[in-house]
């Protein structure tokens, strides 16, 4: 399978819902994606098949500096384990290392590690958090 990754490409939110939604669980939400990541993020990597297809995505926020953080990695169900996770968190580490950000942070859960740490290359550290 042909993929392309594109870092900062024109999203529909409509696509994205959907990515969303099967990664993640639930009904479709109603975001718009093209305000969200445009007043948010520094960026974001949409993959795309052969077709045009939306079959993966990655948010790059920022804290305006040198930190950048994953938010939302989602790959269709039918493109895992084929690389393309990997493939958009390299996709995002160099838009990011391009706009200068020192740091690339992510927090996943215990049975995501695999994927961050050993496929990715993040380092574990110690973090916090607080549920609100």
């Amino acid at each position: 399978m042909t993929t392309t990754y594109t870092w900062r490409a024109p999203v529909d939110s409509t696509a994205l819902n959907a990515l969303h939604a099967e990664g993640f669980g639930g009904p479709p939400a109603e975001i718009d994606w093209h305000a969200r990541l445009e007043r948010h993020s520094l960026g974001w990597v949409c993959a795309r098949d052969a077709g045009g297809e939306l079959v993966g995505f990655v948010n790059v926020a920022w804290d305006g500096g040198t930190h950048a953080f994953l938010l939302d990695t989602v790959v269709a169900a039918r493109c895992r384990r084929e690389g393309v996770g990997a493939a958009l968190v390299a996709a995002a580490a160099d838009g990011a290392r391009a706009a200068r950000c020192d740091w690339l942070h992510v927090d996943f859960e215990e049975r995501l590690r695999p994927f961050y740490v050993d496929t990715c290359g993040f380092r574990v550290t110690a973090a916090g958090l607080i549920a609100l």
